[in-house]
């Protein structure tokens, strides 16, 4: 009997075999970024960027940057739940 794999998990395996993880990583956070925080929510962030564990976020929005302050340690939580990993250790606002 033979072992099937889906493509999906050799193109993977593949990209990470030629040191391309963790580019892969950051582009899976950035999509996920949205299904955590919603549509609304994301729509008022003008960037992301993510660098050694940090995860930046610019918001065109003071009262909603106040709001996503006190919610940093949660959104952490459900980024790296997502993640499979412990990927974000922090997240910046601006």
């Amino acid at each position: 009997m033979s072992e099937e794999t889906p493509l999906k998990e050799l193109i993977d395996k593949m990209l990470r075999s030629y040191g391309l993880g963790p580019k892969l990583d950051q582009v899976k956070l950035m999509k996920i970024w949205e299904d955590v925080v919603g549509q609304m929510i994301s729509r008022h962030c003008k960037d992301l960027y993510f660098k050694e564990g940090t995860l930046t976020v610019v918001l065109d929005s003071a009262p909603l940057r106040q709001e996503l302050s006190l919610a940093k340690s949660k959104l952490i939580e459900k980024l790296n739940q997502k993640m499979g990993k412990q990927m974000v250790q922090k997240i910046v606002l601006k």
